[in-house]
């Protein structure tokens, strides 16, 4: 079941977080992940929720989005968000398809 990994950013250090941009993408894909969602507008509904940015990223299911957040690939990667970023990050199961 596909997993998706949810993640809402404020950027601090622009000049960092680009280099972040750069190489974080080869690591996603390293782990059979993909990008649904990269910073594209925002439109909040309801709640009055207004992020700043937010990412989605599809996985074949959880264990693998978990395996890529926990990797030696991603970890300078990740260092480099946490350090240029305020932000939060989840990862939810998706919907099992009928049969």
């Amino acid at each position: 079941m596909a997993a998706y990994v949810i993640v809402e950013i404020e950027v601090t250090d622009p000049v960092v977080y680009e280099e972040y941009r750069k190489v974080a993408p080869a690591t996603i894909e390293a782990y059979g992940g993909r990008y649904i969602a990269r910073g594209g507008r925002c439109v909040g509904l309801e709640g009055g929720w207004a992020p700043k940015r937010i990412v989605v990223l599809e996985f074949e299911s959880v264990e693998c989005a978990k395996e890529w957040w926990a990797s030696e690939e991603y970890a300078g990667p990740k260092a480099m968000r946490q350090r240029s970023s305020k932000g939060r990050m989840i990862v939810v199961a998706g919907v099992e398809e009928a049969r």
